[in-house]
């Protein structure tokens, strides 16, 4: 088994998550007392939530940079970023180690080509629904059509995430906002729907929605699994 270093932090409570489906994955793969061989780096999310509110994606970058390559000094052989919106700077932090990344975005569609949908609603942060980074390498590299929620649905969707997710915080007022801003993607074509960012399964499940939903967290965590087995 690889050794997968996990960047987290991005909220503590979703890098939890990431962590407790590694372990039981591992488990149900190798069975006995088997349990997952990693490390994690947890940053300080008041300090990378003031800079992606200024803007300052350069001093993002390095703090991402400098906590991959810690990782890999520690022994990682495979690392993870436990976040959607982090991916933003995922090109500098593959380029600063020697070891792979295993990429959230990839991971993601190639659960959404296993359904055969072509045209998906991606939820997010503002920076993830708003910026190219996600929406782009899902076209361009794997010919899925993104679409995001407009402007309003933007503002909610990003302000519950934030005020309200990332503190662990479940409102059921939420989930019926989040419910009606789905519904309206459906009607605009959506034929599935991203949870891109970590936090939105803690609110948002499969079984609230009619179409099918892409737990970014679960999926980006088993294909860890998968790599750090192969």
């Amino acid at each position: 088994m690889k050794t997968i270093g996990l960047i987290g932090g991005m909220s503590w409570e979703s890098s939890a998550v990431y962590y407790d489906i590694i372990n039981k994955t591992v488990k149900e793969k190798l069975g006995g007392h088997h349990s997952c061989d990693c490390l994690m780096y947890s940053v300080d999310f008041a300090v990378i939530e003031e800079l992606q509110h200024k803007g300052d994606w350069d001093q993002l970058t390095q703090i991402m940079v400098k906590a991959a390559q810690r990782l890999e000094r520690g022994g990682a052989e495979l690392i993870v970023i436990c976040t959607n919106t982090m991916h933003k700077m995922a090109p500098e932090v593959e380029k600063s180690v020697s070891v792979p990344l295993l990429h959230l975005v990839d991971a993601v569609a190639a659960k959404i080509k296993e359904t055969g949908l072509e045209k998906v609603a991606l939820l997010g942060t503002r920076f993830t629904m708003e910026q190219d980074f996600y929406k782009g390498r899902l076209k361009d590299r794997h010919g899925i059509e993104v679409i995001v929620p407009d402007l309003a649905g933007i503002e909610m969707v990003h302000r519950i995430i934030y005020q309200e997710l990332v503190h662990g915080i479940i409102k059921e007022e939420s989930r019926v906002n989040f419910l009606a801003v789905i519904e309206r993607l459906m009607a605009r074509g959506a034929q599935g729907i991203i949870l891109g960012c970590t936090e939105i399964p803690l609110l948002v499940k499969q079984e609230d929605c009619t179409v099918p939903v892409f737990d970014t967290t679960t999926i980006h965590a088993i294909a860890a699994v998968v790599a750090a087995l192969d």
